[in-house]
Order: C-alpha cells, then structure tokens, then sequence
C-alpha cells in the first residue's frame, strides 16, 4: 500500500547546482552488506531542469545552496541538514548511495534506472484499537544523568529497515506496553520489513502501522506484552537553557543505547527540509547518523522530542546543532496514526511533476507527469505532459512556486491553475483532495 502522495517538492536542480559550501559530513557507518559501486546518477534531458517528482523519490532530502561567507541568514544553516537513518552504504560514497539528490541510480532506495522509487511494502498492522499517546502534565522531580538513562534506556530500541538496496538502522521509542513503537518515517520509508531490537537483545518482527513523510513520523507495531515504556513530558514546558539528553543507537547496532547531553538551545525553529517547513526542537545534545527516531528527553527522564535532524558540514566545523520533533507536534499525528493509519487532512492536487525550463516551445513551469485518476486535477482534464505556468494568478516557474501558491489551503479549496497542454494554454479550477484519497 502506497503511503506517499503525488505532490511537488524542490529538489536540487542539477548535481552543480547547489554544490555550495555546506554538505553532508560522514555517511553512516555500514551494517550488514553494503550496496555494491554505483555509476554517476544520470543528468536531466534537455529541457528538464530538476529530477523526476515521484510519490515515493524523496527521504528529506538536505538543501544545498550556493557558497556564501555571510552568516547572518539561518536560511544557510539548513542547506547541511542531514537526516540521520543509519542506512547501510559505503562511506567513500555519500553523495550517490545516501538519498538525498533524488536522481535514479541502482541501489539507492531500491530505485532502477527507470526512476520507479522504492514502495514501503511493510505489512501493516490492524488500526483503531483506541490507544493513544499519553503525555504527562508535569515535568516530575529533577534526576541524576544516570538516573535518567536508567529510567529511559529500556524504552528505547533499534529499528532495522531491510530495502532492496540493504539495510537502514534507526532508533524508536515504546510508548505501549503491548508494543506500539514510535520513529521517524524516512527510517522505515520504501523498505519491506522492519525488525524491532530491544534493550535485552531480543528481536521481533515489526507491522506498520502508518507513517506521515510531513511530519517525519512512523508507528509501528509488535507482538508483545508488558514492554517498558517511556514516560512522554509536554514540550511545550521547554525552555531554552534546560537539560537535555539524546538516547539512540549512533552508527547502528554496536552503539545502541548511547545517551548524550547538552541543553535546549531553541524552541519552535522553523526548518525547510524538501520544500517543507517543520517546527522542531533545537538541541547541543550530540546526535548521529542512526538516532533518528529517537528520545530527547528532558532532566526528569520524559521523552519531550524524536530526534530526527542534524547539521554537519565537510568544510566548517558545526557542533551542537540537532533538532527533534517537539511530543506536542508528535502526538496528534501519533493518535490519528494508531486511528486510521495515516494522518488526515493534508490538500493535494494529485500530479506528479518536475520542474522545466523553457524548451523547444515548451513553456517553463511545472512538468506534469502523472495524474491520479481519482482526483480533481484528472477530472477537469489535466494530462500528463501539459506544464502548469501559472497558480492562483502567480507565476509558476519552479515547482516551489506551485507549493508555495498551496499554502495555507485546505482539502475542499479549489486552486486557479493556468495550464500550456500542447496546442495553447487553458485555465483549470482544480479542487484540492486529502492525500490519502489517492491510497485507497
């Protein structure tokens, strides 16, 4: 079952562009087989000016910006976010193994050369069992780092995803006794089983229960009967300043249970990863390929954040600078996960498109390249290779400026589209429909 949607995101628009200062810094350290030498990912064609936009062709990728010296605009501190999956590739090899330019190639994501992403084939896990995630009103008697790691260690396991191309290891945390288990989507994203670690060494099979790529979020499912589970504190009581500590599984399996420590050192931060905003926690906590998914747990040993981010750099040094996704943001996604598997709400147009310039009399725009037959945009006649050079009344030129005309709409809200299809242009009223129509 597909649980991706057809909707624009940016990407690089060429392996040059966005070759800036700031880049990944260490792949994650190998498990299992890594996946066999790679050729270069192939360039656009002519006229195509940005990688294919496919349902399931992203994990959050990192945006890469031209060199700039000046620091005085954050929007240059995104560009070296990296995700932290553990994912099983060769360290030489980062650029082209590690998801994250989104071109096709062999061994990325499961991906062939023909550009077909990756599906999560995970099987899923029976929803609407009523359980939801329990946030605790008070923050609890401050402990000891020891204590803290005592409280929470047993709570936190290893995730490993198998892809076609090998294997990613994350982290996640127990939030039921009866083996409900949070961690990060991109984890989990385009694999086909997913195998549970736990503290004691004990290994399990995993469902899905359902993920949401927005919000970087996966549940999963285990059979099993009095697990320890963490103690979840309310973000919202953060402050910036206060104890931190981060328990995860850094480089894979060997190192699972590492906790380190640090402060807050921001609330609310506003970060853009894939075209996409999250409000996330900012921490000095250290954090490494591998902790994604997570705790960042507050002085009283409650989980208040799943660590998900990190910044790194080949040419600066970056220390210090880890985000995760705040309990108050996890926890409605969480319950309507556990509900109906998935998050509702989200408007789409329901195409797949890439960005083009202008070529052979072909307007720049949004390139559209597949339709869901199930919705709006199909109906009033979108096809694929019409390009898309207007929304609501702006230019269209990037696929940026088709999301950021999106904006702030909801699912029912129509969308002034102006379309080229091959013999003139032609304005299209296009209603927006949940992501998850599409799915079903």
């Amino acid at each position: 079952m597909r649980h991706n949607y057809y909707e624009p995101a940016g990407w690089p628009q060429s392996p040059e562009e966005g070759r800036g200062r700031w880049e990944p810094g260490d792949a994650p350290g190998p498990y299992g087989e890594v996946p066999g030498e790679v050729s270069p990912a192939p360039r656009p064609e002519p006229g195509q000016s940005g990688p294919r936009q496919t349902p399931s062709a992203w994990r959050k990728p990192p945006r890469r910006p031209q060199p700039k010296r000046h620091m005085g605009i954050f929007a240059l501190f995104l560009a070296g976010i990296l995700l932290l999956t553990g994912a099983a590739v060769a360290l030489e090899r980062l650029d082209w193994t590690l998801p994250g330019w989104g071109y096709s190639e062999p061994g990325a994501e499961g991906e062939d050369w023909g550009g077909e992403p990756a599906l999560t084939t995970v099987e899923r896990a029976l929803v609407g069992d009523g359980t939801v995630l329990a946030i605790s009103d008070t923050a609890g008697e401050i402990l000891s780092p020891q204590a803290v790691y005592e409280k929470v260690s047993p709570s936190v396991v290893g995730v490993r995803a198998t892809l076609t191309s090998g294997t990613a290891l994350g982290t996640g945390v127990i939030m039921s006794p009866d083996g409900y288990i949070i961690t990060n989507a991109h984890v989990v994203e385009g694999s086909s089983r997913v195998d549970v670690v736990f503290s004691d060494d004990v290994r399990r099979k995993a469902l899905l229960v359902g993920m949401d790529e927005d919000m970087d979020l996966a549940v999963l499912k285990v059979e099993a009967r009095d697990l320890p589970v963490a103690e979840f504190g309310d973000s919202t009581a953060l402050r910036v300043g206060d104890t931190a500590y981060a328990i995860g599984n850094p480089l894979g399996e060997e190192l699972r249970g590492t906790m380190t420590d640090g402060i807050i050192s921001a609330i609310d931060r506003t970060v853009t990863v894939d075209g996409k905003d999250m409000t996330l926690v900012q921490t000095t906590a250290a954090l490494n390929s591998g902790n994604s998914g997570g705790a960042l747990v507050n002085a009283g040993g409650q989980v208040v954040g799943i660590t998900n981010m990190k910044m790194m750099s080949y040419w600066d040094t970056i220390e210090g600078l880890g985000f995760a996704i705040p309990t108050a943001s996890a926890k409605p996604v969480v319950d309507q996960i556990i509900d109906k598997g998935y998050y509702p709400g989200r408007p789409a147009l329901g195409v797949t498109v890439r960005n083009q310039t202008a070529y052979e009399g072909q307007p720049a725009g949004a390139y559209v390249e597949n339709v869901e037959r199930k919705s709006d945009a199909y109906a009033q006649g979108i096809r694929s290779g019409n390009v898309i050079v207007r929304a609501n009344g702006v230019l269209v030129s990037t696929i940026d400026d088709l999301e950021k005309a999106k904006e702030g709409l909801q699912v029912g809200d129509t969308m002034t589209l102006e379309v080229w299809t091959g013999r003139g242009t032609r304005m299209v009223e296009v209603k927006l429909m949940d992501r998850h129509a599409f799915e079903y």
